[in-house]
């Protein structure tokens, strides 16, 4: 495993977390050159699916993994070893289980005051929903967000992926590098307890505020703007086969240029549609006429025919767009080819970190590992461990 670079160079992170809002914020600090160790065991793949699994190779690069049977008693005082040795320690467990291990806060600040504890719990330590366990699915419906994606009517659909999880990601890297410079100035570490629920609630900001405010409640408005009369403002079917192209017209010019691009004559002489107020009441009419427009064009010409005029367009693009024809990700070389293979499932790509550092580049990509790859590295630069003496306990099943 190349050694990593970043900002975060010499900082260790021992990482408990799982499934995907711990593994994105434990990457995104690998990616910047922390050293990352993964604790993991074969006996318990999770819900991930294990080592070998695609999931676990997309979210856990640039990581090592240290296999620990944490069931057992002498697993959990190696764990202790390491967080006595770790500036940061993270898990999305629910609350309570690095406690009950021996591994919690309060049993290793006293004697490694400069430690740093991130727990990422769907609801945070207290509370009458702090037991619960949760997945972005149901954090997305708790927090409102399913509601506020969804269309008009259609109370069943919201966000179709994992949304929150990325967000509780983010949330988690700014915490602890809040943390990493509070210690600076201090000299101390600290405990910090992050609910992904009210990360979720965070979101909806502009609708509590019209709450709070106005007494009016959000309501599901689809691709139509929550506030504003701008019209048209949606995504448009184009030529080929499920093809569609956004168009969001916020201003009088803008409905002028458009109704040129159009050849919408009767539009242009039209007074009651002068305004964003007036054609916001006759959205249907005017939605329905510009998808007839965009019905028979590609939509990359839609997108460059209205860029061109001033109006605000954009593909909708889908994973072989970005991956193969934006000319922006090639541009900035998004995405990447592993240079080391993986074992068992071949050929990895990546997507990189998505900053770059002018003074402390985050250039090395390692992929993600399966398990024995780095047993005695982590065992010997972290506790100083021998070969010989890993080799024992993984025959003791110790580490496995």
């Amino acid at each position: 495993m190349a050694a990593a670079t970043g900002p975060l160079e010499g900082i260790r992170v021992l990482d408990f977390t799982h499934v995907l809002a711990g593994p994105f914020a434990t990457r995104m600090m690998g990616d910047m050159g922390a050293d990352v160790v993964k604790v993991m065991s074969a006996t318990r793949a999770g819900l991930a699916g294990g080592v070998d699994h695609p999931y676990h190779a997309m979210w856990n690069r640039n990581k090592r993994v240290l296999q620990l049977d944490l069931s057992r008693t002498v697993a959990r005082d190696i764990a202790r070893q390491l967080a006595l040795k770790a500036d940061l320690v993270i898990d999305n467990f629910s609350v309570g289980v690095l406690d009950r291990w021996g591994l919690g806060y309060e049993a290793v600040s006293p004697e490694h005051p400069g430690v740093i504890y991130l727990g990422m719990s769907g609801m945070g330590v207290t509370g009458p929903w702090s037991k619960y366990v949760t997945y972005a699915p149901t954090v997305h419906a708790l927090a409102g967000l399913t509601y506020l994606t969804g269309v008009p009517r259609r109370n069943d659909l919201g966000i179709g992926f994992s949304y929150n999880d990325h967000m509780a990601g983010l949330h988690g890297v700014v915490a602890a590098l809040s943390a990493i410079e509070a210690r600076r100035r201090t000299g101390r570490g600290q405990q910090i307890d992050m609910s992904q629920f009210e990360v979720g609630v965070s979101f909806s900001g502009p609708s509590l505020l019209d709450w709070f405010a106005n007494g009016v409640a959000a309501e599901p408005v689809g691709n139509a703007h929550a506030w504003e009369s701008w019209t048209p403002h949606g995504v448009y079917r184009c030529a080929g086969d499920d093809q569609w192209c956004a168009i969001a017209v916020v201003s009088d010019e803008q409905w002028l240029s458009l109704c040129g691009l159009m050849d919408a004559h009767d539009w242009l002489d039209d007074a009651s549609l002068s305004s964003t107020d007036g054609r916001r009441l006759r959205h249907e009419e005017i939605d329905a006429r510009v998808s007839e427009w965009t019905l028979g064009q590609d939509r990359y010409e839609v997108m460059r025919r209205c860029q061109a005029a001033g109006v605000p367009a954009g593909v909708v693009q889908t994973g072989v767009d970005l991956t193969q024809n934006d000319p922006q990700l090639q541009h900035t070389q998004m995405f990447f080819d592993f240079e080391d293979d993986h074992p068992t499932i071949g050929q990895l790509k990546g997507d990189r970190l998505a900053l770059q550092f002018g003074r402390t580049p985050s250039t090395v990509y390692n992929r993600s590992e399966v398990f024995g790859e780095s047993n005695k590295s982590v065992a010997r630069d972290w506790l100083g461990m021998s070969a010989a003496e890993v080799e024992r306990l993984e025959s003791e099943g110790v580490m496995e």
